[in-house]
């Protein structure tokens, strides 16, 4: 604490009761603190203080539980990933194993009609998983879609344009699952 200077020549006054901002220093049992007081504050302060840390405790096991479940439900999707898929594919082993059982006892216009049954089922589970098919014949050879089997000569059409597909290629939601197989025209060797 600052006292105001004196003025030239005068002397401090040295006793605290003559000075207005002199600390007075105060007799030993003025602050007595309640102790009861003190006690119950430390309660109510280490009461929430335990209850901050259950808290705490609890939100860790719960994001511990939702980890596990989180984890859980990743490998089960991974697993049974072609659960539907698997399910739309079924009738049609069916239709090939029932047309190998009466392959000798059936008239074949009967098989064939089977056969085609059971491509209409294949082709219906494609559809619902999101895989289509690629035809390229008569577009031009893309690479990151068709794998080039062989070049051949072709008046009739540009080079680099598709001239047969020899083996369909697929797509599954718009990725490729296999190129199709393609002879492309290299132009005319005239």
């Amino acid at each position: 604490m600052s006292h105001p200077k004196s003025p030239k020549g005068a002397a401090a006054s040295p006793s605290p009761s003559h000075d207005p901002e002199a600390t007075a220093i105060l007799p030993e049992d003025t602050f007595r603190p309640d102790v009861a007081d003190l006690d119950a504050a430390l309660a109510a302060a280490t009461a929430k203080a335990e209850e901050h840390f259950n808290q705490y405790v609890r939100t860790l096991a719960e994001f511990d539980n939702y980890r596990k479940r989180a984890a859980r439900d990743l490998e089960n999707a991974h697993r049974f990933a072609v659960e539907r898929f698997a399910q739309e594919l079924v009738p049609a082993l069916d239709g090939f194993e029932l047309a190998l059982a009466n392959a000798g006892k059936s008239d074949l216009a009967l098989l064939l009609e089977g056969q085609a049954a059971t491509q209409r089922l294949i082709l219906k589970a494609f559809e619902k998983a999101g895989i289509t098919a690629l035809d390229p014949t008569g577009q031009p050879f893309n690479p990151n879609e068709h794998e080039a089997m062989v070049a051949q000569p072709s008046a009739a059409h540009p080079p680099g344009t598709v001239l047969q597909t020899v083996q369909k290629g697929y797509l599954l939601n718009g990725r490729l699952l296999r190129p199709a197989r393609v002879i492309v025209s290299r132009g005319s060797d005239a």
